[in-house]
């Protein structure tokens, strides 16, 4: 399997002829790849994580491409029909040949008097998991994970904590469309750190930047 970094927190995996892509938002930059794409992952609704528009445009153009998703984003895409499908904590589900089984049920913390909306992540062929906008720890082991690296929700004691339960084989940066030149500087350096800690591989991929996953 190939995994490949877009934009801020979409990524994109290819097997074989198939191609899966995860929360193509609005800082993405992921519209030829989502026009290419067999199907859709979403863990939630704020728009770095989904552009609606960009998703309806796809779909119209390709009427084989169907969605997995939170409930909020499903029923806000109701109108889709039989093609956009809810999952939850817990689910297991056949995309396009991938195996995903779904971990995680809230978004983490962004005001203190505002519940957390819905927020799915998704664990790929046992291989990848993308966990959204959570600390989520699956229940099986992850050996590549989608890393958050930088958001409103996240202090840097919290991203170490979360790789010391996860204790991937290795981990790439995503959520980290909102930081400039430096921050990326200092953000990719604590990821290695904790990489190091653990004795493995953690790093930031750049846009574009693809890497082959062989398992474990």
């Amino acid at each position: 399997m190939r995994l490949t970094k877009l934009g801020h927190a979409c990524v994109q995996l290819t097997k074989d002829d198939r191609t899966l892509i995860i929360d193509p938002g609005a800082f993405s930059g992921a519209d030829d790849a989502l026009a290419a794409s067999d199907a859709v992952l979403i863990t939630h609704e704020h728009f770095d994580h989904i552009d609606a528009d960009g998703l309806r445009k796809a779909m119209a153009e390709h009427p084989e491409l169907e969605v997995w998703t939170s409930r909020v984003v499903a029923e806000n895409l109701a109108d889709l029909g039989g093609r956009v499908h809810q999952v939850g904590h817990g689910d297991s589900v056949s995309v396009v040949g991938f195996d995903v089984h779904v971990y995680g049920e809230d978004h983490e913390i962004l005001h203190p008097d505002v519940p957390p909306i819905p927020n799915v992540g998704f664990l790929v062929d046992g291989e990848v998991f993308h966990p959204g906008d959570a600390l989520t720890v699956p229940s099986e082991p992850v050996r590549t994970l989608c890393l958050p690296g930088n958001a409103p929700w996240l202090k840097i004691p919290e991203l170490f904590a979360y790789t010391r339960e996860v204790r991937p084989e290795r981990a790439f940066v995503v959520h980290d469309g909102l930081l400039n030149d430096i921050g990326l500087q200092v953000t990719t350096r604590w990821i290695e750190t904790a990489g190091e800690e653990l004795g493995k591989d953690f790093r930031r991929l750049t846009p574009g930047e693809s890497v082959e996953l062989a398992g474990a």
